[in-house]
């Protein structure tokens, strides 16, 4: 039963204070706001945030009953995801609307997390969810990112280290937050039939000005919570 005990030592919640001193998490969010402002930078770490998105539309497609057949991210950093199920109906939007806050709900999933000791059982969630995604990747470069995302996220949950946790995902979920704002900004001004508050407000009474509030709603939530717990932080440390 050794390899049980590998896999257990590695999902359990840590044990005693991990939460980041003052000065690491000044920089790891120097580093995450240097990841996002810099536009070359960003537009390779925007394929993260794309990817989320993507993922998104996919799971909860997963968790209402949609069949998710494949998806595939583009050289100019959308993506697209498919599921089947029926046409219409309320699982029918609720993956449709998922995509644009799924990077927000994560980013301060992962930064409550990380500052509470749960790094290891939401890498290994996350984790999961990259390899079920991994053999439904349909271009070449999905599949560069899937291997890179499930590398990293195998490294990190193998050679489990409590602080290099709780670092990653305070940076990676700053940089999803801040990253699910300019793509908000991008889809509201998308006047195209193609995006996902123009297929919601196909699907529903509702004009796609209401689910880009939706949107902006999620966003601003995620974002009081990151705040609350850096500010938290800084004044405990």
């Amino acid at each position: 039963m050794q390899w049980f005990e590998a896999v257990r030592d590695r999902v359990v919640p840590a044990t005693g204070d991990v939460a980041l001193a003052a000065p690491r998490l000044g920089l790891v969010l120097g580093v995450a706001l240097l990841l996002v402002a810099v536009e070359p930078l960003w537009r390779v770490v925007r394929l993260a945030v794309t990817l989320v998105h993507e993922l998104g539309h996919a799971v909860v497609g997963v968790l209402v009953g949609r069949q998710f057949t494949g998806f595939a991210l583009r050289g100019d950093m959308s993506g697209h995801a498919v599921t089947r199920g029926r046409p219409r109906g309320p699982g029918r939007i609720a993956s449709a609307w998922a995509g644009y806050p799924m990077p927000a709900l994560l980013g301060a999933l992962m930064v409550w997390a990380a500052e509470r000791g749960w790094a290891a059982p939401l890498v290994t969630a996350g984790l999961a969810i990259l390899v079920f995604a991994l053999v439904r990747v349909r271009s070449a470069l999905t599949a560069l990112v899937m291997v890179v995302a499930v590398g990293g996220s195998v490294a990190l949950w193998w050679w489990r280290d409590d602080a290099l946790q709780a670092q990653v995902l305070v940076g990676l979920g700053v940089v999803l937050v801040v990253g699910a704002w300019r793509h908000l900004q991008a889809v509201v001004r998308d006047r195209s039939r193609g995006s996902d508050p123009a297929v919601l407000a196909t699907l529903t009474p509702l004009p796609r000005g209401a689910w880009n509030l939706s949107y902006v709603v999620v966003c601003a939530l995620a974002t009081w919570v990151v705040a609350a717990e850096v500010l938290a932080t800084l004044r405990l440390r």
